[in-house]
């Protein structure tokens, strides 16, 4: 009896110990995977850190060696010529403090985004008919050239004979200086869509608005979105050419005027720093509607 009981035993005693080794093995591969989890997520928690510095260290680096050559060089050149950079910070921080500098931005930006929309308007749905029809691309492309090839400074006085001195020719200058490049890049776009997939859909019955809406526009975009980018940073210099020949007194182009007829060198560079910052700020702009078309197409 006692030896039947100890035979029936040991299979069950074996059984516990592979089940026990079985439970061990397991926890221990549940701890490495774990353990392989928390080293990815530091791996990538540390990669994400590397990418940011990557993208802020060098810009600032730069920013710091030309203040650096600006601060050695300004003590052995005229100062008519380069200011001291705590000149120029002393106007620019007056400027702010005063409203000059954002009463002045807000009419550059209002006619920058303004003749930018305008030019919108108008070059998507001209670069999509220059793509699809033949006979409008014949008809309006040495118009188009024609246009960009008259500087835009010849253009100004015509338009102020026309719609007089304001922000209208000014609006109108800025969307014609943008228009030429966002035109062809549109365009350009939509004639390098692959044949294949267009036919597919014509073939699933797509036609006219839905077959640009959802079929040809989102491939075209980011050629689209890549002209809007260059159009948006450019609008600045469109308006700043109009007010630099309307002689005006409103907007950044007439205070660089105005501070260079004073020779007010510290006012015209910190003018030009709060250009800079409208620029880099444009830029921003733009990447954040690459990053809306991303969420949305």
């Amino acid at each position: 009896m006692s030896a039947k009981t100890t035979m029936t035993e040991k299979p069950e005693r074996d059984q516990l110990a592979e089940e026990r080794d079985a439970s061990r093995r397991l926890i221990a591969t549940s701890t490495h995977q774990a353990s392989l989890s928390a080293l990815n997520r530091r791996a990538k928690k540390a990669q994400g850190v590397a990418e940011r510095l990557f993208l802020i260290v060098p810009p600032l680096l730069l920013a710091a060696i030309i203040l650096l050559s600006w601060y050695l060089g300004a003590g052995h050149v005229n100062s008519l010529i380069l200011p001291a950079p705590g000149l120029v910070f002393a106007s620019l921080m007056d400027g702010l403090g005063s409203g000059l500098f954002l009463s002045n931005a807000l009419i550059t930006v209002e006619e920058s985004l303004a003749g930018f929309a305008l030019a919108v308007l108008i070059a998507l749905p001209m670069g999509y008919g220059i793509a699809k029809w033949r006979l409008f691309a014949i008809t309006m492309q040495p118009y188009l050239a024609a246009g960009q090839a008259i500087p835009a400074i010849v253009i100004a006085p015509v338009l102020y004979l026309i719609f007089g001195y304001g922000s209208i020719p000014i609006i109108i200058l800025c969307a014609l200086i943008v228009l030429f490049p966002m035109v062809i890049t549109t365009a350009l776009g939509f004639q390098t869509i692959d044949g294949a997939l267009v036919d597919a859909a014509r073939v699933e019955g797509a036609s006219g608005w839905p077959m640009l809406a959802q079929i040809e526009f989102p491939l075209a975009l980011p050629t689209i979105l890549a002209a809007v980018r260059t159009a948006l940073t450019l609008s600045i210099t469109g308006a700043l050419v109009g007010e630099f020949v309307s002689q005006g007194s409103q907007g950044l182009g007439a205070l660089v005027l105005i501070s260079t007829d004073q020779y007010n060198v510290p006012l015209l560079f910190a003018t030009l720093v709060v250009l800079g910052a409208l620029a880099a700020l444009y830029y921003c702009a733009s990447w954040l509607l690459v990053k809306l078309a991303d969420i949305i197409y």
